[in-house]
């Protein structure tokens, strides 16, 4: 799955529009290296994304295949730091 659909789907970020601005900015990191809208992502990355008062570290446990639900939507990944 693509990095700003991820953000999207696992609500970490609201719109997939906000999503690839974001990433295309360089305030998304997956494994540690600046990561583009289209990155495909696969389980047990871990994205960093620079906010704009904090940053939230993340490792994904699970890719989904489509849209989930949103009490789905945060068993996708684990908080690792924020």
């Amino acid at each position: 799955m693509r990095l700003d659909k991820f953000l999207k789907v696992s609500r970490l970020i609201k719109r997939r529009t906000v999503a690839n601005s974001v990433s295309e900015t360089g305030r998304v990191f997956v494994n540690g290296s600046p990561a583009k809208p289209a990155k495909q992502l696969k389980e047990g990355d871990i994205i960093e994304i620079e906010y704009s008062n904090f940053t939230k570290k993340v490792k994904i446990i699970k890719v989904p295949e489509g849209n989930v639900s949103i009490q789905e939507a945060s068993t996708l990944y684990e908080l690792l730091e924020e």
